[in-house]
């Protein structure tokens, strides 16, 4: 499914990508993204003059990554797991993962993106949610799902439920804010939500839902039956389905010092952490 995946998943905002580069300043020093997909977000970091090394495991992901980024020399694709990953000495003034962080060990995570980075380097942690924005579809979806057996929302919650912080999305294993602070080794935590208005027409909807796994698991006569109803309800109101599309991202830096003993990690207050919404 990954060509699927490359044409019907949202990408990111154009502003969040602008304040990962803002805050991190890369300039010619390379950035590695974890778990790149098919280049939702290496494509703009690869169009802004970005030096990438991309980590991907899957190799249909990775072939539609090498294919969209074949115009890019300073894009590498390099295959595999990023647990497994040779760094061979590399150290990076940013690493990134765009709604890929909840896939990897929880036990090594934050270890193996510190050890990446230089002194001072940046992490990026930023996903897209997305929420429908009227109540009455919003039910009729439900219905449909409910009926067929489909769970864990995968049209999103309604759009004015979300709140005002970033990592506040309903079915998505837990904003890392939290994770991040308790490491004690990373500092100067900076939390943002950017918000787009999104509309899919029916078709490019079906295909966003059939690139979910909750879909793909299904028998694919099922799966049909699922999607036609759903195209029914989408149809009925007006042919598509209008939604509010979050960009949500942690920005996380590196002590500059190495060598903090873990007495004096304990010992340090957690830095403050600031909130907007674009």
């Amino acid at each position: 499914m990954a060509e699927l995946y490359d044409a019907s998943r949202p990408g990111y905002a154009d502003a969040l990508l602008a304040r990962v580069l803002e805050y991190a300043e890369p300039g010619e020093r390379p950035a590695v993204e974890v778990g790149a997909g098919t280049g939702k977000a290496t494509v703009p970091f690869a169009e802004a003059g970005t030096t990438l090394v991309c980590v991907e495991p899957d190799p249909r992901m990775a072939e539609v990554l090498r294919r969209n980024t074949a115009r890019f020399p300073r894009v590498r694709v390099e295959a595999g797991g990023f647990e497994e990953w040779r760094r061979d000495g590399r150290r990076f003034a940013l690493l990134y993962a765009a709604t890929s962080r909840h896939w990897l060990d929880p036990a090594r995570r934050v270890d193996l993106a510190r050890e990446a980075l230089d002194p001072g380097g940046a992490l990026a942690l930023f996903w897209n949610p997305q929420g429908v924005r009227e109540p009455h579809l919003h039910a009729a979806l439900a219905e449909v799902d409910a009926r067929h057996g489909i769970t864990g929302a995968p049209h999103g919650e309604l759009a004015s439920s979300y709140g005002r912080a970033p990592g506040d999305w309903a079915g998505t294993p837990g904003w890392p804010a939290a994770e991040c602070r308790a490491d004690g080794r990373l500092t100067d935590l900076y939390e943002v939500r950017f918000r787009e208005d999104r509309y899919y027409d029916t078709d490019r909807y079906l295909g966003y839902l059939a690139s979910l796994s909750r879909y793909r698991v299904l028998a694919p006569d099922h799966r049909e039956r699922v999607l036609a109803d759903t195209a029914r309800v989408l149809d009925a109101h007006g042919g598509g389905i209008a939604m509010d599309h979050f960009s949500d991202l942690l920005l996380a830096r590196t002590l500059r010092t190495a060598g903090t003993s873990r007495t004096a990690r304990a010992s340090r207050t957690a830095p403050p952490v600031r909130d907007a919404v674009s």
